[in-house]
């Protein structure tokens, strides 16, 4: 610790019950129950509400589908403002206001009658949790851990998957019972508690704002950092663990920037498409709901249990390399899924998905905080959102190819593409020095 340790501990929020444990567990605890309680307005959730609203209101698929790309595209622009917000001030009112709004969001879908509501209420609950918790929640975990920062991010992941994994299921159960419109009910009201409650009474900015060290360390071992041949289990390979920061004005003169920022752009426009595509996919091709929901769950589950393998894995394997591994994993699982007319063809794409999905989540995460650092983490990846605008378009295109051609072969091909050219962008994307700035 820094300063006066009593000193230090009073400024530990009092409702955080274990005084000896470092404060950063209260941050993980907040920001994995906000990253389950995001869950519906993610593709797994939202694709099981598909044919319901189809059959009622008589919308297509398409019209369905631009929501979720109207809501990525708000998150986009709301990063734009959180950015800084969560350099200067910290992640907790930004996940409180953005679980606020994806509560009232979801009391909207469950009574709207037009596609403009829809549009407007998805739009503005998926972009809170994309701008507001996805990333601010991120950007908490980086600030506070960096050695287990790895793990931190899987445990968050953990939630989120485990939320699109359970959830289906029991929007399922509920539409069976009260139909769709009770079942978004149902969640505004899981996401309100899961979110707001915890972000209130936990988050903090940074460790130093409540008198404490990075991880609790001295400052003998926060000076070792990266030169004590730590993170050396895959050797050339292997992670350096650093805590130096760049200015975004420092990040973008590096080629690495450019291209981490093709790499996230390019990994949402295939992965949302596939996420939300995937039970209509299943079911196009003879699957029952149960069977194509099944699947889904399959892969949100498979997700949510290798995450925190792969947490540890990238405390030790440098986030270039896992970037360059999960998007080979992508091509595969994208390959099996272009010829999956049956249960068996369909979990093994579930599976290899989910093993890929669960890596992806704790390496875009990873990405900016490894190679830049947590000081302007925010204004960062606040920069790279305008360019992120051309991600959303990857589900309503995807709608439209099935609208016009009754097929996904072609979308899923070029998917397959992408993945492929993720593999390459990490392969160039060598770290920068900061001593070259």
């Amino acid at each position: 610790m820094t300063g006066d340790p009593v000193s230090a501990t009073q400024k530990i929020p009092k409702h955080w019950p274990f005084r000896n444990v470092y404060y950063g567990w209260a941050i993980v605890w907040a920001s994995t129950l906000a990253a389950f309680g995001m869950a519906p307005m993610f593709g797994p959730v939202l694709g099981v509400f598909f044919t319901s609203i189809e059959e009622e209101l008589g919308w297509s698929r398409w019209m369905v589908s631009a929501a979720f790309t109207i809501g990525s595209a708000t998150g986009s622009i709301f990063q734009m403002l959180t950015g800084r917000l969560l350099d200067r001030y910290g992640s907790r009112m930004v996940i409180v206001v953005a679980g606020i709004t994806i509560a009232l969001a979801m009391v909207v879908l469950s009574q709207m009658q037009e596609p403009w509501q829809f549009w407007l209420a998805f739009g503005l609950g998926r972009g809170s949790a994309l701008a507001g918790i996805q990333v601010g929640t991120g950007v908490a975990l980086s600030n506070w851990f960096i050695r287990k920062r790895g793990r931190t991010i899987a445990i968050r992941g953990v939630g989120q998957r485990a939320g699109q994994s359970i959830m289906p299921l029991a929007v399922f159960a509920i539409m069976a019972m009260a139909g769709w419109r009770g079942a978004f009910l149902s969640l505004a009201g899981v996401s309100a508690v899961l979110i707001v409650l915890p972000a209130f009474l936990y988050l903090r900015r940074r460790p130093e704002d409540l008198g404490l060290t990075l991880e609790n360390m001295s400052k003998e071992e926060l000076d070792a950092l990266g030169k004590d041949g730590n993170g050396r289990t895959f050797g050339r390979f292997s992670r350096q663990i650093q805590d130096v920061s760049f200015t975004l004005n420092e990040a973008k003169r590096t080629r690495a920037f450019w291209l981490l920022l093709l790499f996230v752009v390019v990994e949402r426009f295939a992965l949302g498409s596939i996420n939300l595509h995937m039970v209509a996919n299943f079911e196009d091709k003879g699957l029952s709901l149960g069977l194509a929901a099944l699947t889904l769950s399959v892969f949100a589950t498979v997700a949510a249990l290798t995450g925190l393998p792969w947490g540890f894995v990238f405390e030790h394997l440098h986030v270039r390399f896992g970037g360059m591994l999960m998007s080979g994993l992508m091509l595969i699982a994208c390959m099996v899924l272009l010829f999956a007319d049956n249960i068996w063809l369909a979990m093994t794409f579930a599976v290899i998905f989910g093993l890929a999905t669960g890596a992806g989540n704790i390496i875009e995460n990873l990405l900016w905080a490894d190679y830049f650092g947590r000081e302007n983490l925010g204004a960062i990846r606040a920069f790279g959102a305008p360019f992120r605008l051309f991600s959303p378009t990857g589900p309503l295109l995807t709608g439209i190819f099935f609208d016009v051609t009754g097929s996904y072969i072609w979308p899923f091909s070029i998917f397959a593409v992408i993945f492929g050219l993720m593999m390459v962008a990490m392969f160039f994307a060598t770290p920068p020095v900061k001593s070259n700035f």
